[in-house]
């Protein structure tokens, strides 16, 4: 029994698509990302908002925010603070984008070398040297 006869055609075309560099580059991305996003939920969480909390005359943290409605927390600090995450990661891939656009724009702009003569055949140098002494 051979195995690839019995292989339905989406796993080939999953296979292909896995494949590709531009997945690849999307996983790293991905897991490049959520380090990322992790690193700016700890600048937010503990130093931009713990200094927001000392400058409002807040004595607690500022996720811990909250009001009590019929006996459910609405904890709108914790909101805010998510908030705070979403625009300082949307800022810095706002200036990533921007740089990479500046670099590839610079990239367009710079005219491509002109490419070498490439060296006059042998042949031709005989006839033109053929040509010159009958002229003489």
């Amino acid at each position: 029994m051979d195995i690839k006869k019995m292989t339905p055609a989406w796993v080939k075309e999953f296979k292909a698509f896995a494949l590709k560099g531009n997945v690849v580059d999307m996983a790293v991305g991905v897991i490049i990302g959520g380090a990322f996003g992790k690193i700016v939920t700890s600048l937010v969480g503990d130093i931009i908002m713990p200094l927001i909390a000392s400058l409002t005359g807040g004595s607690k943290p500022f996720a811990e925010w909250s009001f009590s409605l019929n006996g459910q927390a609405v904890k709108y600090g914790a909101f805010l603070q998510t908030v705070f995450d979403f625009l300082i990661i949307a800022l810095s891939v706002f200036f990533a984008i921007r740089a990479l656009c500046k670099l590839r724009s610079k990239k367009a702009e710079e005219p491509a070398p002109a490419p070498e003569p490439a060296p006059t055949p042998e042949e031709i140098l005989l006839l033109r040297e053929i040509r010159d002494s009958l002229k003489k």
